[in-house]
C-alpha cells in the first residue's frame, strides 16, 4: 500500500482520515504535537500511542521533506536556499533579516506562468507546482538551519504565482497555523499576486495579508511587462482591491518595480497615487534588480530618491524597499531554478550594498 506525505494533511485532513480507520480526534491532534512541537518523525518514538496503531500509521504515511541543495548567505545577512525536490527539480527560498523581523520568502511553484518580462523567475515558465509539503517544507528546513534563530513572517513572493497554486499555498498557511502544530500567525503571512483577479477573494477567505505587485500606474505600461494585464486590466484589479479591503479591513501593499526608463519618471508617481487613491494601502517601491539576459535596468540611487520623494509628497503611504540579498541573487525578481549557466554571485561594488563577500554551503552537512 503506497504510504502519503504527512506534510500534506492539514489537522482537519488528517481527522477525516484517522476517523475512516476508527481513530478519534484527539489522536490526530496527538500526532501532530509530535511532528510539529517535538519534530519528531519516528513513529516508533511516539509513546503515547499504542504499538498497533504506530504500526498502522508506518503504512499509511510518510514524512519525506525537500533537501537544502545549496545554501549562500549574503553580505547583508540575507540566506538562499536551493531545495531539491522529490522529482528533481530546484526550488529557491530565502530568509530575509531585519531588525525586528525574520522574513521567510518561499517559492509556490518551479518557474512560474506569468511570464513577467522583469522576473528571471518568468523566463523559466512554469515547470511544476508545489504541493503544501514542498511548501511547509522549506519553512520546517529553513528553520532547522538557522536554529536557534525562529522565523518571524512568511510571504509567498518566492518562485511562482501563489494564486496558480492556491490550494496548496493555503493548505500550506492552514498546516503551520495549527495550534496543535507550529501556531504561525496568519497575520504574519502575505501572500502575493501579479493579478489574478478570481481568485484574490481566497486571500481574505484564509485570513492572511495580500499584496499586488503592480509594477506599473497605466494599462499600456503593465500591458508591456506584465502579459496578464491584458487578461485583468487595473480597473478589475484594482475593484478586487477594493473588495479585499472591504471583506478583511486590511490595507493592501502595493509593489512597485522601478525600471530606468520605463516606470520611474516622476510623472508615473503621480500617476500611481491617482491610480490607488481609493484602496486603502502602502506601497513598496522596489528599485529593480538585474539578472541574466534582461534587457532592463536599475535606474541610479538619485532617480529612485526623487520617486520615493515625490510620493511621500503627494501624501501616499510609502517605503523604499532595502534592497537585499542582490550580491548572491537573492534580491526580489532574481529568483529561479537551478539552470546551466546560472550565476552564483554579482558584483555589487558600485552600489550601496557594497562589493562582494558570500559564504557558501553545500549538503550534506551545511558545515563552513
Amino acid at each position: 500500500m503506497k504510504t502519503e506525505n504527512f506534510f500534506n494533511f492539514t489537522l482537519q485532513d488528517l481527522h477525516q482520515n484517522l476517523a475512516r480507520f476508527g481513530k478519534e480526534k484527539f489522536r490526530s491532534e496527538q500526532l501532530y504535537k509530535w511532528v510539529f512541537e517535538k519534530k519528531i518523525t519516528d513513529f516508533d518514538q511516539m509513546t503515547n500511542l499504542s504499538k498497533d496503531f504506530r504500526e498502522e500509521l508506518k503504512k499509511k504515511f510518510h514524512f519525506h521533506l525537500p533537501e537544502i541543495k545549496t545554501h549562500l548567505i549574503s553580505r547583508d545577512g540575507t540566506q538562499k536556499f536551493l531545495f531539491s525536490l522529490a522529482s528533481g527539480k530546484t526550488v529557491e527560498a530565502v530568509v530575509i533579516p531585519s531588525d525586528d523581523r525574520l522574513t521567510l520568502c518561499v517559492s509556490s511553484e518551479v518557474g512560474c506562468n506569468m511570464a513577467c518580462d522583469f522576473c528571471f523567475t518568468g523566463k523559466q515558465k512554469l515547470k511544476q507546482r508545489l504541493d503544501a509539503s514542498e511548501i511547509v517544507g522549506q519553512f520546517l528546513k529553513v528553520e532547522e538551519a538557522i536554529a536557534p534563530l525562529r522565523l518571524t513572517n512568511i510571504v509567498f513572493m518566492g518562485m511562482g504565482e501563489p494564486l496558480d497554486n492556491p490550494d496548496a499555498v493555503f493548505k500550506s498557511v492552514e498546516i503551520l497555523h495549527s495550534p496543535f502544530g507550529r501556531q504561525f500567525s496568519k497575520r504574519k503571512v502575505t501572500v502575493s499576486t501579479s493579478g489574478l483577479v478570481p481568485e484574490i477573494p481566497l486571500v481574505a477567505q484564509a485570513g492572511v495579508r495580500l499584496a499586488v505587485s503592480l509594477n506599473a500606474p497605466n494599462d499600456e505600461i503593465r500591458n508591456q511587462i506584465m502579459p496578464i494585464n491584458k487578461k485583468f486590466p487595473l480597473k478589475d484589479l484594482l475593484k478586487a482591491c477594493e473588495d479585499h479591503y472591504r471583506a478583511s479591513r486590511d490595507k493592501i501593499t502595493f509593489e512597485y518595480v522601478l525600471l530606468k526608463g520605463v516606470t520611474d519618471h516622476l510623472e508615473h508617481a503621480r500617476e500611481l497615487v491617482r491610480l490607488v487613491r481609493r484602496v486603502p494601502c502602502k506601497i513598496n517601491i522596489i528599485p529593480f534588480n538585474e539578472h541574466p539576459g534582461s534587457e532592463y535596468q536599475r535606474p541610479t540611487d538619485q532617480q529612485v530618491e526623487k520617486f520615493h520623494s515625490e510620493l511621500i509628497r503627494l501624501g501616499a503611504h510609502v517605503l523604499l524597499r532595502r534592497t537585499m540579498g542582490r550580491d548572491i541573487y537573492a534580491a526580489c525578481g532574481q529568483l529561479t531554478s537551478e539552470i546551466e549557466n546560472k550565476p552564483i554571485e554579482m558584483d555589487t561594488s558600485n552600489s550601496r550594498i557594497g562589493g562582494l563577500h558570500k559564504r557558501f554551503f553545500e549538503n550534506p552537512d551545511l558545515s563552513s
